[in-house]
């Protein structure tokens, strides 16, 4: 079922999504919910009502954002939890403590173009350890608790970086091909998206949808290595192209896949700009600083399944 048409563009924000939306009774759990597009979309899913528990590495921050969305929205339903998604034991241990039903679950943490190759203990390219095999895990681990909420819902929070690479499947991790910070990052946001398309097929019978979410460039920690005091000048160009919004702007496409009622029945899209997004020839976005459209590779429904098999088998 192709997603309608909405009334929102790229410069709508997660209140506009949200407005006139009642999140009362229902449970939100955002991943890297302590800064930039993650901190937007938990403050404007608490404004709507929704008991949110933001999820970081870093508690004490995380703390400190619920509180000021707590302060700004008068929601008390706001808690932070501690989370590594590099790390599996983590991961498992917040699956563990987790109690009762997920109405929406937004993927949204992330490392960006980490400058050398970093293999987690486990073997795995760090850059898909974390975006994509942590919230693998993460997600499979919650689907009872998604399943017990009738209708749940799930973001996975891919990027444009995604048009520089699919996911290789002979080469992963690097060991026969050159490091590149980009490549290995879009690596990653194609997995994400993949998990949504597979996600999509899988849990329906559960009453489970599931979007791959392009939320557009906010400045964040998230650039720090990407575009820091000493990028080279391909860097340097990019940023200084890049047509960055805020993260009110870049959360509204999130509330969209987690929230809105024009959703209702729809799994399995790639949402940017708050609409479904065209397949687009990588060669084509490699020319425009934010494309609006997704590659092929990133939908391919084959390519989602075999991804699925491996990581099962990498969290098992």
């Amino acid at each position: 079922m192709s997603l309608p048409t909405t009334p929102f563009d790229r410069d709508s924000t997660a209140d506009d999504v949200l407005a006139g939306v009642d999140l009362h009774g229902r449970t939100a759990l955002v991943t890297g919910g302590s800064s930039g597009v993650g901190a937007a979309t938990a403050h404007a899913l608490a404004r709507a009502g929704a008991r949110v528990v933001l999820a970081a590495r870093g508690l004490g921050t995380a703390r400190e954002v619920a509180a000021r969305i707590t302060a700004g929205t008068g929601n008390e339903a706001v808690t932070a939890a501690p989370l590594d998604l590099s790390d599996p034991a983590s991961v498992r241990a917040f699956v563990a403590a987790w109690e009762g039903p997920l109405h929406m679950l937004v993927n949204n943490a992330g490392i960006m173009a980490l400058p050398a190759l970093d293999l987690t203990p486990e073997g795995w390219e760090r850059q898909f350890a974390t975006n994509h095999l942590g919230h693998f895990a993460l997600a499979t681990g919650l689907r009872p608790a998604l399943a017990a909420a009738g209708g749940a819902r799930v973001a996975a929070l891919s990027s444009t970086g995604h048009f520089a690479s699919p996911v290789v499947f002979d080469d992963i991790n690097f060991a026969h091909r050159p490091y590149d910070p980009f490549t290995a990052y879009g690596q990653s946001k194609t997995a994400d998206a993949l998990f949504a398309v597979e996600a999509g097929t899988r849990w329906a019978a559960d009453g489970i949808t599931a979007h791959a979410v392009m939320p557009g460039g906010i400045k964040s920690p998230l650039q720090r290595h990407a575009f820091g005091d000493d990028m080279d000048a391909r860097a340097r160009a990019i940023y200084e192209a890049y047509p960055w919004r805020s993260a009110e702007q870049g959360a509204a496409t999130s509330v969209l896949a987690v929230a809105s009622p024009l959703l209702d029945g729809v799994t399995g899209a790639y949402l940017q700009n708050c609409q479904e997004a065209p397949v687009l020839d990588p060669a084509r976005a490699a020319g425009e600083p934010e494309p609006f459209g997704v590659a092929a590779w990133a939908r391919d429904g084959e390519a989602a399944g075999r991804l699925w098999e491996l990581s099962a088998a990498a969290v098992s």
